[in-house]
């Protein structure tokens, strides 16, 4: 009888539980929660934050990698630029030399020409960088600045590989092929090294209200990363000249010596090889160098990121051929770049009379072709070491670095336009290195402070490959002038140089006295993209319950407000015009005001339809 009383009230207790309703022995129990609630509360659990994340913590970690990405990006980038430069430098001194001793062809090629193939190959490497400001905008705006180092450490792989089979249609052409890529990897190399340094101030300063909104940030608040790591590049990318940089001036070995010095001697022995190397020993040499060239070109696919983002690469390819083609010349309306056209062609000018001049026609010369690795050592250590010295740009303004640097080689252009060291003298041999070693330290100053200069000057511009390329370009330009009074006296090219030098300090000190008077300058820009309405990612979801006068409406409000933006940027734009290009209108101005024209109109035919609207109905 106890047992069914028992089992009544546990019916009982869960029938009012069902309803609501207390249990029947009037005792107070804990209600459970309903099945729903519960439900919902272990999903936000699960959901939610873990008890011990420290949301802070995390974003401090996660941009600590991305820093970190960064750095790896730049010492990637400077180790891939080193080494395929390495390679083919080494290359080419390797080829040229063999190439240039006699009884070497007549061994072992005969009748092939290798003279004549060494001739078409300098002209190839060194002629066809000049129409590089043609094409280099182009490939930029098809490759993207990451592809493009990756693509050009493809052909340097590419001249190296046609090295098996030395023949003229396999040489000449990889040559020209080195030539093209030249400009533009240059221009992508120091545009990735200063987008990089923007990318590190972001990480840095990401807690920055400008940050987050993508504002324009604070004026010269890239400054010193700018400075840094195109120091960092340059440091690694001058270890290059250690056992390389004579490679370009193997056919000029034999020359008069010093000031008096003109041309190449002849009815001179050419055979300068003490033996014959073995097929096998240049074959094993050859597959180590393209192992190298091929390391560099994992190094810029693996080790370096993608500068911009993907939505920047579209936008950029989202521009039009045309505008992309004219953009270097646009941004030369500047007068910031064009009154530094002139250090850009001295700097092409000082890296190659360091070799052709200085090594090979005062110290090959003087201290005999055994001491020539020494020469070229000393030079590429001090240029190495030295271009750390940029750092002080972080102390010092920015104008010391070039100066220095001009007023360097300005006085040892003089000395050496006194100076004739007599043949075969070792004594000569410590002032020698001394010479040498302070032009390094005038060519580090001058690489570095020039591409550092241009990263501040543009540090507003997210895309400085076309201002690079335009530095570059002159660069190229100077290397073909080089190559063209090779036959000059001595102090014929010392002349050139010194006046070289000295209209690029006039011009440079020229740009400074405008910049502290504040005189505008007229920022170049690149066009606003404009997507082609096509495929889903730039459908816009349609509205079926919108009418044709909610449409008119939305249209004319988006009119309006491109009109205002147009206005905004004719404002910018009279603003930023500098002296020399005041006068008639561009066509920039000109569109932006054809397109104001388009929008009046296109706005008095919707009101015009409206009205119409208006009075079909009222009708």
């Amino acid at each position: 009888m106890a047992a069914v009383i028992t089992e009544d009230n546990v019916y009982c207790e869960a029938e009012a539980e069902l309803d609501g309703a207390p249990p029947a022995d009037g005792q107070d129990q804990v209600q459970l929660p309903a099945p729903e609630g519960n439900i919902q509360g272990q999903v936000e659990e699960f959901l939610g934050p873990h008890p011990d994340y420290d949301e802070e913590e995390e974003e401090r970690k996660y941009y600590r990698r991305k820093r970190l990405g960064v750095v790896r990006n730049v010492v990637g980038a400077s180790c891939g630029g080193m080494i395929i430069y390495s390679v083919y430098l080494g290359l080419l001194q390797m080829q040229l030399i063999l190439h240039y001793d006699e009884t070497y062809r007549e061994v072992k090629y005969g009748t092939l020409g290798l003279e004549d193939i060494d001739n078409k190959m300098l002209m190839g490497i060194n002629v066809t960088p000049i129409v590089g400001l043609l094409y280099t905008p182009v490939l930029i705006r098809f490759l993207g600045t990451k592809w493009m180092m990756f693509l050009a450490s493809g052909i340097y792989a590419l001249f190296v590989s046609t090295n098996y089979w030395e023949r003229y249609y396999t040489l000449v052409p990889s040559a020209v092929a080195i030539g093209v890529v030249i400009v533009p990897l240059w221009a992508s190399l120091g545009n990735y090294i200063t987008r990089m340094a923007q990318q590190y101030y972001e990480y840095v300063n990401y807690k920055d209200e400008h940050v987050q909104e993508q504002k324009k940030p604070p004026k010269g608040a890239f400054h010193s990363y700018i400075i840094i790591f195109q120091s960092v590049f340059y440091i690694v990318f001058h270890v290059t000249l250690y056992n390389a940089l004579f490679s370009l001036v193997s056919p000029y070995l034999l020359s008069f010596s010093g000031a008096s010095g003109k041309g190449v001697i002849e009815n001179l022995n050419k055979t300068v090889l003490l033996s014959l190397p073995r097929s096998l020993l240049l074959i094993e040499v050859e597959s180590v160098l393209m192992g190298a060239a091929f390391l560099a070109m994992l190094i810029f696919l693996v080790l370096c990121g993608a500068a911009y983002r993907p939505t920047e690469e579209i936008d950029l390819r989202s521009i039009g051929w045309g505008n992309i083609f004219q953009l270097p010349f646009k941004h030369l309306r500047d007068y910031r770049l064009r009154l530094l056209c002139p250090f850009f062609i001295y700097s092409g000018f000082e890296v190659l009379f360091a070799v052709q001049g200085i090594i090979l026609s005062y110290g090959v010369c003087a201290v005999g072709m055994e001491k020539l690795w020494l020469l070229v050592m000393v030079y590429g250590l001090s240029s190495s070491i030295c271009s750390g010295l940029a750092l002080m740009l972080l102390r010092l303004p920015r104008q010391i670095i070039l100066l220095v640097g001009a007023f360097m080689h300005f006085v040892l252009i003089i000395a050496l336009m006194c100076w004739s060291p007599q043949p075969r003298e070792p004594s000569y041999l410590p002032y020698l290195l001394v010479l040498i070693a302070l032009w390094g330290l005038g060519t580090a100053l001058n690489k570095t402070g020039l591409s550092t200069l241009l990263g501040m000057l543009y540090e507003d511009k997210e895309r400085l490959d076309f201002v690079y390329t335009i530095y570059h370009w002159w660069q190229a330009i100077a290397i073909f002038i080089v190559y063209l009074w090779s036959a000059l006296p001595m102090r014929a090219k010392l002349g050139l140089l010194l006046l070289a030098l000295i209209v690029a300090c006039f011009c440079y000190v020229q740009m400074e006295r405008r910049l502290a008077k504040k005189i505008p300058f007229r920022l170049p820009r690149i066009p606003r993209p404009r997507h082609k309405v096509k495929g889903y990612r730039y459908l816009e979801e349609e509205n079926s319950d919108e009418s044709d006068t909610d449409l008119s409406d939305a249209e004319a409000d988006a009119d309006a407000d491109e009109k205002d933006e147009d206005e905004r940027r004719l404002v910018e734009e009279d603003r930023n015009t500098d002296d020399d290009s005041q006068g008639s209108p561009g066509p920039e101005r000109s569109g932006v005001r054809d397109r104001r024209k388009k929008h009046d109109d296109k706005a008095n035919e919707q009101a015009a339809e409206r009205e119409d609207y208006v009075q079909h109905t009222m009708d």
